[in-house]
């Protein structure tokens, strides 16, 4: 029997992909490409489909 999940929120800016890379056409002595990343600026490269951090309360003395 399929297990029904909730669906996760994604980001409608960057579809889930919050970091990419991005060649800028030059390459390094070695001979291979030089990237930069880049983040996407509605999310600001965090991933929301990824679980949040939980944070642990103490609670009583």
């Amino acid at each position: 029997m399929p297990q029904r999940t909730l669906p996760r929120p994604i980001c409608g800016h960057c579809d889930g992909f919050p970091t990419v890379a991005i060649t800028t056409g030059t390459r390094t002595p070695d001979g291979q490409r030089r990237t930069i990343t880049a983040d996407c600026p509605a999310c600001h490269g965090t991933d929301p489909t990824l679980p949040s951090a939980r944070t642990h309360a103490r609670i009583g003395a």
